[in-house]
Order: C-alpha cells, then sequence, then structure tokens
C-alpha cells in the first residue's frame, strides 16, 4: 500500500517544528534543530487491539535484542491499571507511575535499572485512579519526561490493550506505532479496530505490524494480508510488515522463570526473531518519518487540533 501524504494538519505543523535531540560528549541530550543531521532518540508505542496476543512479552525481549546491539533502552510500562513489565523482568520496584502521577516521587527516582543499557518506568496495578488520565496527569508526566537527563537511543512504550482514552494518548504520542497481532481471528478485527480509530480519529496513517505466536513466516505473513486486505478496502492508511516471533515453549518457559527469553534462551527461535525485530527496527530509521523528540512527546497529544481530548 502507498503511503499517505501529510494532512497538513496542525499535529504535522507540529511535527515539522519539532526539535531533534543530540547528544554532548558527556552524554547528555540537548536540543537541536530538525535537519542538522542529528539522530535523536527513536520513540516506539507497542500497541494491540486485544490482550493476549502476547505484547509485554515482545516490549521486553525487543528491548533485550536492541540492547544486545549497543542501544540505551527507556522502557515505559504504560498499562497504568494492571501493569506487569517488572513482574516479567523479575523485578520489585518500590515506586511507580502512580507515585509520579500522585506529586510523591519524580520520574527519575521510579526509574529502575533492568541492565547496564536498559532502564524501566514501572505501572503501578489495581489502581483505578489513573485508568484514564486527566490533563493534569498528563503535563505533570510532560514536565517529569522533559526533565529527564539521560540520553537513551530508543524508548519503549508498552500500552494497555484495546482503545481506552490511556491507549490513544501514549499510541499517538508516540513517533512510531507497532501494532502486535496474532494467528487468532479476534485478534486481527481488534487490531483493525485499533487502527481505523487511530486513522480516523487521530489522523495517524503509518503503523508496522509484528505477528506474534505465528506457526512460521507463512503462517505470520498470511495474517499480515488478512489484516492489510481489510485496512486497504475502507482505511487510507500505510501498514508496514515488520516481521513475526514464532510459538516457541522456550518463551513460555521464560515467563515463568520470569526472565526474557532473550536473556535466558539466546539461542531459541523466539530469541532469534527477536535479533531479526531489533535490526530491521534499527535498519528503518533513515526511512522513519519521526514526529519529535523526548520533550515533544507528550505535548504533541495535548495539541491535536480543535484541543480535542481523550
Amino acid at each position: 500500500m502507498s503511503s499517505v501524504r501529510g494532512t497538513g494538519d496542525q499535529a504535522d505543523t507540529l511535527r515539522q517544528m519539532a526539535r531533534s535531540v543530540k547528544r554532548t560528549p558527556q552524554g547528555n541530550a540537548v536540543a537541536g534543530t530538525a535537519g542538522e543531521g542529528q539522530q535523536g532518540i527513536r520513540v516506539l508505542s507497542v500497541t494491540s487491539g486485544k490482550g493476549g496476543v502476547g505484547k509485554s512479552n515482545v516490549v521486553a525481549n525487543l528491548a533485550m535484542a536492541l540492547a544486545n546491539q549497543g542501544k540505551k533502552v527507556l522502557i515505559v510500562d504504560a498499562d497504568l491499571g494492571v501493569g506487569n513489565l517488572d513482574v516479567l523482568l523479575g523485578l520489585s520496584p518500590q515506586y511507580n507511575l502512580n507515585n509520579v502521577l500522585s506529586g510523591e516521587c519524580s520520574l527519575p527516582e521510579i526509574i529502575v535499572e533492568v541492565n547496564s543499557h536498559i532502564k524501566l518506568i514501572p505501572a503501578g496495578s489495581g489502581v483505578q485512579e489513573y485508568t484514564s488520565l486527566g490533563q493534569h496527569e498528563k503535563l505533570r508526566l510532560l514536565d517529569e519526561l522533559d526533565m529527564l537527563e539521560e540520553a537513551f537511543d530508543v524508548m519503549i512504550i508498552d500500552t494497555e490493550a484495546g482503545i481506552s482514552d490511556n491507549v490513544t494518548y501514549f499510541t499517538v504520542a508516540a513517533q512510531e506505532i507497532i501494532v502486535v497481532v496474532s494467528p487468532e481471528p479476534t485478534s486481527i478485527t481488534d487490531a483493525y479496530a485499533l487502527i481505523k480509530l487511530l486513522a480516523t480519529r487521530y489522523s495517524e496513517h503509518h503503523f508496522k505490524v509484528l505477528v506474534n505466536m505465528a506457526r512460521d513466516s507463512e503462517d505470520a505473513l498470511e495474517v499480515f494480508r488478512k489484516l492489510a486486505n481489510v485496512a486497504g478496502r475502507f482505511l487510507d492508511i500505510s501498514l508496514d510488515y515488520l516481521g513475526c516471533v514464532v510459538r516457541d515453549e522456550r518463551l513460555v518457559e521464560a515467563v515463568k522463570k520470569q526472565k526474557a527469553v532473550f536473556e535466558l534462551f539466546p539461542e531459541s527461535e523466539a530469541a532469534t526473531c527477536f535479533t531479526t525485530l531489533a535490526k530491521r527496527i534499527m535498519e528503518n530509521s533513515r526511512q522513519t518519518r519521526l514526529k519529535g523528540n523526548i520533550q515533544f512527546f507528550f505535548r504533541r497529544y495535548l495539541d491535536l487540533p480543535g484541543g480535542e481530548q481523550p
């Protein structure tokens, strides 16, 4: 499918005005004007139309694969109702995003080190208050992110599943959208519903599709074709096939041990898939139409045309 021309709306204008991030010799991030040849942080949103497609596992293992390639990665667990990335990674953080939103902590105080190349911003669990962020909470997060001094190569946001306000908030704010879909018919249907919402209401026209838990590469391509066919009939969007992660019992075993399969079984078939996925993402960086930098991350959503709010 062909790419879509810019809509000329306010969001597109803001994207063009956004500054890129460049690194100082000390490793701090400073603002530089776009077009100076500086490559800023990559902000990826990993989302899905329904639960049960292994999205959080994808995030954890993709981060490991990127770190293995020398990238500094910041993971944001944006499932503010039932965040579980800390559990998947065998961590027990004392504080989480709920403490930031309530004003108890600053963002740097809750960041947890996964390893020397990966850090995690954990989400809370079982707190309904922040399952739908208000304007005040969004501005607080914006201010906190602006104060992050450490430079990362990639930020990966693990959204909750579905089409809630929080999902659209974190997804639209990111530079690149990765939609995780499984071979189940309901997963394909729900992924289409999410893409349709983001395209028609939030003017998103570019999506990357990752097929998880596929039987093999041919199975994954068939899933992508089904999604692409229906999207091509009814939506003016561009879908890119990012790749697949095959079903692997090693991955199930890793989850039980609260480890990433990439870390526990680096030679497994699933780990190989994540290595390929990470390379593909970084190789495609030049072709990516970026929306802005880390400072621009949340503000982009707050400045949607017509002052539209979730």
